[in-house]
């Protein structure tokens, strides 16, 4: 299945105008810059004083902007190690940029440096206050730092500016489901729905609000649509199949259950079902499920490793 982050929360990278960069930057432009930082080894010896290469504000911007580029390419493949230090050089060399800043930020979150992170996308908030993006991927740090409040202020003033976008709506899903107002939270997912009918992680979330309320043949019948829409996913099965099996339909949940893990056997531990909200009720019927010999077998094949033991 796609990766999608635990609790649900996409952090925006924040990619507008990346691709126009200019590809006019020459290394030798660049290695200058890095040395005029500090950052390039010094000779041992030196006969003569070097000559500095002069740099103009606008060669400048080329660096930080290609830096910024390098970094998010890096990022893509989850190679943050590789990307951080690139978009901290390009913070340097573009301190009023206020996309550079938002994803560092964002960087910074993804490598769990919440405090770093938020500090660098409130720096961005400042410069672009009204730049949806910022706002969004603001709304995703302080959700991830607990601060549902925050998270909830930020993403209503993005949608504000960018009315009807599908992940903000999902994520103010989150944040009302979390905070146990449910209904705002079903509305939520709703509109993101209506924003994007392949969105299945809306259907699916609504299905986890409703088994949280007691409407299990409500929460079963999302399942059964994102499934529809996503086959290959596995999450909406196994919350289907815990459904099913706790309701007395032993052999559909466990038939369910093991098409479940053997497209994601990462569903088999609870704790990563936590991260993505599945409540408490849920939890314990798919603990119940996948504590069977069956599907401990089918986990301990998937994994290749030992099964797994159900943390309650």
């Amino acid at each position: 299945m796609p990766q999608r982050p635990s609790l649900r929360f996409r952090s925006n990278l924040l990619r507008t105008g990346l691709d126009r960069l200019s590809r006019r930057v020459v290394l030798p432009v660049l290695a200058t810059a890095i040395g005029l930082l500090g950052l390039a080894q010094p000779l041992r010896a030196q006969v003569l004083v070097p000559h500095t290469t002069e740099i103009d504000p606008e060669q400048l911007e080329y660096i930080g902007l290609e830096l910024l580029q390098d970094a998010d390419r890096w990022a893509r493949f989850q190679q943050f190690a590789e990307a951080i230090p690139r978009a901290e050089l390009a913070s340097q060399l573009l301190p009023e940029n206020a996309q550079v800043w938002a994803i560092l930020g964002s960087l910074y979150v993804q490598t769990d440096r919440f405090d770093e992170g938020l500090s660098a996308l409130l720096r961005a908030r400042q410069i672009e206050p009204e730049n949806a993006a910022i706002r969004f991927a603001l709304g995703s740090a302080y959700f991830q730092g607990g601060d549902y409040a925050g998270t909830i202020a930020e993403l209503h003033a993005g949608l504000e500016l960018m009315p009807n976008t599908p992940g903000a709506l999902f994520d103010l899903g989150n944040a009302y489901f979390v905070t146990n107002q449910f209904e705002l939270a079903i509305a939520n997912y709703e509109d993101a729905f209506a924003q994007n009918a392949e969105f299945w992680p809306a259907l699916n979330n609504i299905g986890l609000v409703h088994y949280e309320q007691g409407h299990v043949d409500r929460a079963i019948a999302q399942w059964e649509t994102s499934t529809t829409i996503a086959p290959q996913e596995a999450e909406p099965l196994l919350a289907r199949a815990a459904a099913l099996y706790a309701q007395g339909e032993r052999e559909v949940g466990l038939t369910l259950a093991e098409e479940a893990l053997r497209l994601d056997v990462r569903y088999a531990d609870l704790e990563f079902l936590k991260e993505n909200l599945w409540g408490e009720q849920l939890l314990k019927a798919a603990e119940q499920l996948l504590a069977t010999p069956r599907l401990q077998a089918v986990i301990a094949q998937s994994s290749q490793s030992e099964p797994i033991f159900i943390r309650p």
